[in-house]
């Protein structure tokens, strides 16, 4: 066997030869281009003051020093005047009296601790917890003289064994860790730390956490056993809380199973509310607290489900769906404030909007348009605040009158990216549907570049989104408008699979995935090529997660793309079982388990298709990727390569599920990608012959 460092340098001169040619991006004064993402600024979580008098914020903007995003709290007048930086901290809310707000932010011993200022002249705040576990999801609650949140309680079985004592000043290796729980990592956090979620109470003032819950057993619903937070909320009374989760030592072998329970506040006892076997979650009490309203569905074999919003009383009696003609996923609870009905969210056709279902179980729309709205807190008086978002504006905070809707407009009280965009050519999006196989109709964008010319011929980016029960929507999009600034037409869409269409639609690939979602996507690109200004010759396929799965399905099915760039993938539905921190998520996706029916599982990955793939490909995926960990890139890679097929695998640093939370990464992603499909392109014979084919 030869040295290794003989090998070395014949290596890396291959490696540089296999890589594009560099491809900068054309700095521009009048085009949105990266650079200008640095200047960025986002708007999350407002919160009106009880009296409708005044807005807290978080508003988040780029640290280029650290390249990461830094967080603060504005305030300001509900009218949007007298506009201020506050504090640093997250998580703000008002007291119920107006006269303080609760917040998180680094304290002492160390980590995240609960804050109370005073909302007066002087301003004053107060560290109120000194715990050594991070406070979630905090309540006040309704006197205004403590403060619900969720925290984990440490719990670890210790696996002790005879080693033996080290000598003095001995270095061994650190204990391994020892996993005996399904559910030991997740996205974002890595390896979660042993032990149960719970409910705690500490005094306004500060002073000591009481925990109210206790047990082998977490507060919370969770998605395949990860911690998302809590949903719970108060009865006026301030006597009882509600809360989600399962009160059951089975938890780790439980998937899409969720109860609700009472906890009397005083006593600690617990009682269900909710024993119908489902996914319950996020109670919403009713102002007189004689009702819960909250979202679910019933036990299903099916790989997905479309929620309904469900009212019941507080003793759990006369349970009722009020939305199930509505057939769209609710979110943002709110009841009116005279008690007769619930608003909502929820995403429709690639738009969100707020409706109002009253008691009966009639719906309607209490906002409209092509937009993507929320609601984040309401004011006694019906007022209510949120974040709008459309193809042309970014996230900016509104606010706006329930009782007047959909008649009153919403009001904009930020600005936070005017000056950014001011002078910028953006590019226009329009809406198409189109014609898919089985009759389906299909939804899509088509995002056309600034000083678009219809006889002209424009390069095709297809761009996949995740999920993939998810749903592409109407939002301002920073990837597609750069895309577009460079000349590029943007062509995303919802196949079947997405949410926003129903339940029919979204389980159209039950059991069936990657299946007629490819279809969809292709009959896109079809009906864009129509129009005539595609230059066939340079179309290009991308997606993330979801998207990953159906790009790298895209390039094992069709020659027409001269170039893929394929995120975050899953190519191989066996291994990444044992990979995932969402595994039974892929385990419902097939009928049996991978043991019993293996031919299932290869049929529907990538990987198997990898024979057929002739399409120039980009990788790129986190190294810290818990969700679609980068060994399912690295199968993809070996396979590629060993076909010799032309790839490159680009494995971002500090980067868990995706390639974009940090700023620098952004724009990596962007111009790695843009990068590639510069270099590639179809020959013409090829272009012409490759049209529309498919396996």
């Amino acid at each position: 066997m030869r040295h290794p460092s003989r090998l070395l340098l014949p290596a890396l001169l291959l490696a540089a030869l296999a890589l594009p040619a560099p491809a900068q991006e054309t700095a521009s004064d009048t085009l949105l281009t990266v650079n200008h993402y640095l200047d960025w600024e986002q708007v999350q979580d407002p919160q009106i003051s009880p009296d409708g008098s005044q807005i807290i914020y978080t508003r988040r903007w780029v640290n280029k020093i650290d390249d990461k995003w830094e967080s603060a709290l504005w305030i300001m007048n509900a009218d949007g005047s007298h506009h201020r930086f506050l504090l640093k901290g997250s998580d703000a809310r008002w007291s119920p009296d107006g006269t303080r707000i609760l917040y998180l932010a680094d304290g002492e011993p160390k980590g995240t601790q609960l804050f109370v200022r005073w909302m007066d002249a002087e301003g004053a705040s107060s560290q109120v917890t000194r715990v050594s576990e991070t406070p979630t999801d905090p309540k006040w609650a309704p006197g205004g003289k403590s403060i619900a949140f969720v925290m984990l309680v440490p719990d670890s079985s210790l696996w002790t064994i005879s080693l033996p004592k080290p000598p003095e000043g001995a270095k061994w290796t650190a204990a391994p860790r020892v996993v005996d729980d399904l559910h030991y990592r997740q996205d974002r956090v890595g390896y979660m730390e042993q032990g149960f979620t719970h409910l705690f109470l500490v005094p306004a003032d500060g002073g000591t956490a009481r925990q109210l819950t206790t047990g082998h057993w977490n507060v919370g619903a969770r998605f395949d056993g990860l911690v998302f937070g809590a949903g719970y909320d108060w009865t006026p009374d301030g006597r009882t809380i509600v809360f989600d989760g399962l009160r059951d030592s089975t938890w780790d072998g439980q998937y899409r199973v969720s109860r609700l329970y009472t906890l009397d506040v005083a006593s600690g006892a617990i009682r269900q509310l909710v024993s119908r076997p489902g996914y319950w979650a996020d109670p919403a009490v009713s102002p007189d607290g004689r009702s819960v309203a909250f979202t679910g569905y019933d036990s299903t074999e099916h790989t997905h489900r479309t929620s309904d919003l469900f009212v019941a009383g507080i003793d759990g009696s006369g349970m009722r769906d009020v939305s199930h003609g509505f057939d769209r996923d609710p979110g943002d609870l709110y009841w009116a404030p005279d008690g007769k009905g619930v608003y909502f969210t929820a995403g429709d056709r690639g738009s969100i909007n707020v409706h109002y279902a009253d008691l009966s179980g009639a719906v309607r729309d209490a906002t409209q348009g092509v937009q993507i709205v929320s609601v984040t807190a309401v004011a006694r008086s019906g007022m209510a605040v949120g974040v709008r978002s459309d193809p042309q504006h970014p996230a900016d905070v509104v606010r706006f009158d329930l009782r007047r809707l959909p008649t009153q407009p919403l009001a904009r009280v930020t600005a936070v990216n005017d000056d950014v965009l001011q002078n910028k050519q953006l590019a226009n999006v329009e809406e198409v549907w189109y014609p898919s196989t089985g009759g389906a109709r299909i939804q899509g964008w088509i995002v056309k570049p600034p000083g678009f010319a219809p006889a002209k011929k424009y390069p095709l980016i297809l761009e996949i989104h995740g999920g993939p029960f998810a749903m592409y929507n109407v939002g301002f999009s920073y990837m597609f408008q750069n895309f577009a600034a460079n000349g590029y037409v943007v062509l995303y869409v919802n196949p079947r699979g997405s949410t926003g269409y129903g339940d029919a639609f979204s389980s159209a690939i039950d059991h069936d995935y990657p299946g007629p979602d490819y279809d969809d996507l292709m009959a896109g690109v079809d009906a864009v090529i129509a129009r005539g200004f595609v230059d066939t010759t340079h179309m290009y396929v991308s997606g993330c997660s979801g998207g990953g799965v159906l790009s790298s399905w895209v390039i094992g099915h069709t020659h027409r793309f001269a170039a893929a760039a394929v995120r975050c993938p899953v190519i191989d539905w066996i291994s990444m079982a044992g990979q995932t921190d969402i595994p039974f998520f892929t385990f419902s996706f097939f009928h049996q388990p991978f043991w019993d029916k293996p031919d299932e599982w290869l049929a529907h990955s990538s990987l198997m298709y990898a024979g057929h793939v002739t399409t120039p490909t980009l990788l790129m995926t986190g190294e810290l990727d818990r969700r679609t960990p980068i060994p399912q890139t690295e199968e993809y890679f070996a396979a590629l390569k060993m076909r010799h097929v032309p790839t490159v695998m680009v494995r971002f640093n500090g980067e868990y599920h995706g390639t974009g939370s940090k700023p620098s990464n952004f724009m990596r992603t962007q111009l790695y990608m843009m990068s590639w499909f510069q270099k590639h392109r179809l020959g013409g014979e090829q272009a012409a012959s490759s049209q529309g084919a498919s396996r």
